[in-house]
């Protein structure tokens, strides 16, 4: 396997997100799956909606990421949707740079069981 091959079966999320500010979590979420997936419409939203539900994310899946500029998510919620945004593919392989700092433990133990 080629170091180019990685994205054809891997996933990797940074310790320092790089979401756009201006979307939420659902849009990212949707981008992301429109972009990297062949799932139909319909496919897309069930997919969208589970790992929504899954990270906890469905009371701010429509509030702003945020960034300096902008008022928007907590640092736990930002994690989440940048660990769900990796996970919109479902790789094979998702490597983590400290997925659960900045999370309080029942956060944490809710993104293990999922990553599980």
């Amino acid at each position: 396997m080629r170091r180019d091959d990685f994205g054809k079966i891997g996933a990797f999320v940074q310790q320092d997100d790089i979401l756009m500010s201006t979307m939420t979590p659902y849009e990212c979420f949707k981008f992301a799956c429109r972009l990297a997936t062949t799932l139909k419409p319909d496919e897309v939203e069930a997919r969208v909606e589970q790992l929504l539900t899954g990270l906890g994310l469905q009371s701010c899946k429509n509030t702003y990421v945020g960034g300096f500029l902008l008022k928007g998510l907590s640092g736990g919620e930002r994690k989440r949707t940048s660990i769900g945004y990796e996970m919109i593919t479902n790789p094979s392989l998702l490597l983590l740079d400290e997925p659960t700092s900045g999370l309080d433990s029942s956060t944490s133990l809710r993104i293990i069981r999922m990553l599980r």
